[in-house]
């Protein structure tokens, strides 16, 4: 999740937080500033003080905190228009923070969502919906939109809640936040590494093709089987 953390920025304008500067050649205290050749040895301290404080602003300033908008580092497929984004294990950590603030969205198929397992709290409001038709080049049977998405998500969420979205692997879901933005959700969090996680893209093992890289499933946080009617919402209700 998006947390900014202000980060203090030492005034360059002020000696050492420590105390009293002291010589090199000794353990008095430099109360004099001593022109070197011309030079004022203060001066060019306090202009390398300043040079240092330069680049550590600009450090602190390019270096990305948790929750900010990862995009450059995400597949295009795992981006959103919103650019806020968490992982299975960050959603379940800031969940146990405030359950009651956070909710988790599952926006997987109801087959995925039953048999596969899914996380004990996450409602299940399907973007997509199983087809018959089969796909050829993806040898497997082909998922459509659900047309009732946007009007299950609005029974049971109003605009202002916090949103964790996840599917299988953070593309349909960052899909659906898509979708959700659209409609009006402005905190709604793409799940990047989504349910299963990613596949083992390493074609010397034995495990190529599986999901086992991250993921809720994978990242040693409770998911179940067992179904709560209550949290789930079929594509043909109305």
């Amino acid at each position: 999740m998006i947390t900014h953390t202000k980060n203090k920025i030492p005034d360059p304008g002020r000696e050492d937080p420590g105390g009293s500067s002291k010589d090199t050649t000794g353990d008095s205290p430099v109360k004099n500033k001593t022109p070197m050749n011309g030079y004022n040895v203060s001066v060019a301290f306090k202009k390398s003080n300043i040079f240092i404080l330069i680049i550590t602003m600009s450090i602190i300033a390019t270096k990305p905190t948790a929750g900010q908008d990862k995009s450059p580092e995400l597949p295009v497929e795992k981006q959103t228009t919103l650019g806020l984004y968490v992982t299975a294990k960050e959603a379940y950590e800031k969940w146990q923070q405030a359950p009651d603030e956070i909710n988790i969205l599952d926006v997987r198929t109801p087959e995925e969502y039953i048999y596969i397992g899914h996380a004990p709290m996450a409602w299940n409001i399907p973007a997509f919906i199983q087809t018959h038709d089969w796909d050829s080049e993806k040898q497997h049977f082909s998922i459509k939109p659900s047309a009732a998405f946007i009007n299950h998500i609005k029974e049971v969420f109003k605009p202002t809640d916090t949103l964790y979205v996840m599917c299988r692997s953070g593309g349909r879901s960052a899909w659906a936040v898509n979708q959700l933005a659209e409609a009006g959700y402005q905190n709604v969090y793409n799940i990047t590494d989504g349910f299963e996680g990613d596949a083992v893209s390493d074609t010397g093992s034995l495990y190529k093709g599986q999901r086992l890289k991250n993921g809720w499933k994978n990242s040693g946080i409770p998911w179940t089987y067992k179904v709560e009617r209550a949290l789930i919402k079929l594509p043909e209700e109305n």
